[in-house]
């Protein structure tokens, strides 16, 4: 099984006819993802990789029903597309838009959440179930993708949506497969965080294990680490915590906006030790979580 979607989840693209949606568009769809309409407001009647582009939602689902959206746009817009396609019945929003205003990201959540809808990112790569669904520019070209994800066990949730094909190779080339990986983007507020999808990992029966790619900033791991104790979960977590060093240097900001530390909140040294309270083996260094990993399966 997968989480969050499968081989049959039918998929439009909102802002298809940009240069980057109708790259990774090509991209899924090689892979297999069923795209079925893309949405760009003023382009109605065109195709774009032989997929019909409609002015809005409301058009594409009409003439082609679908379960998610892969929502690319200026960050300005991103709000106004991602209620459009609440209204119109998609349940899983994949947001790969960077710089989106806080405070829309917030009223996205809030309509989400009322209408049960999922939300991956903003600013995320988007997840992959290896050779079944890409949802977003996960892996890149089709090729690399079938490089670095193979079928198998362990599920990914990672804060870097470039470490999460990362991790995916440095299982496969270790003969370990992934059920599904998925990017939960860089930015401080986001959808579905550790939080909201280790569970959904834990219910599914084909996975064994997950490897959490954590970074200093926030505190979802050590809000992870609580639920982890308090419902005792028995799944096997591995997390692995980059930019220790960014816990001598507060209020700095490193790569992603969610990665700095502000004041003792979010320090790598606090998610470890925590991690370690609830029984989340921590990976030492990057080619640890192999050997942990084999312990496991």
């Amino acid at each position: 099984m997968t989480i969050l979607a499968d081989a049959n989840t039918r998929v439009i693209v909102q802002g298809i006819t940009g240069r980057e949606a109708a790259t990774f568009t090509k991209d899924m769809m090689d892979y297999g993802t069923k795209v079925v309409a893309g949405v760009t407001p003023g382009k109605l009647g065109q195709q774009v990789h032989g997929v019909p582009v409609y002015d809005t939602v409301r058009q594409a689902v009409k003439e082609h029903p679908a379960e998610a959206s892969v929502i690319s746009v200026p960050p300005a817009l991103v709000k106004g597309a991602a209620i459009e396609s609440i209204d119109n019945g998609i349940k899983l929003l994949v947001i790969v838009s960077e710089r989106v205003p806080r405070k829309d990201t917030i009223e996205i959540l809030e309509v989400a959440r009322e209408r049960e809808v999922r939300v991956i990112g903003p600013n995320t790569l988007g997840l992959i179930s290896p050779d079944k669904v890409k949802l977003g520019m996960a892996g890149g070209p089709v090729e690399d993708v079938k490089k670095a994800y193979t079928p198998g066990p362990v599920g990914i949730a990672s804060r870097s949506g470039g470490m999460t094909t990362e991790i995916a190779n440095l299982l496969t080339i270790n003969g370990i497969g992934q059920s599904t990986c998925i990017g939960i983007g860089g930015d401080p507020v986001i959808g579905s965080n550790f939080l909201d999808l280790v569970p959904l990992f834990a219910q599914d029966p084909d996975t064994k294990l997950v490897v959490l790619f954590c970074e200093p900033g926030g505190v979802i791991e050590e809000k992870l680490s609580e639920w982890v104790i308090d419902e005792k979960i028995s799944l096997p977590i591995i997390a692995f915590v980059a930019g220790r060093f960014v816990d001598n240097m507060p209020g700095v900001r490193f790569g992603h906006a969610a990665t700095i530390v502000e004041g003792n909140k979010g320090t790598a040294k606090g998610k470890i030790a925590l991690f370690q309270k609830a029984g989340i083996r921590v990976a030492e260094s990057f080619s640890d979580i192999i050997p942990i990993a084999k312990g496991y399966l």
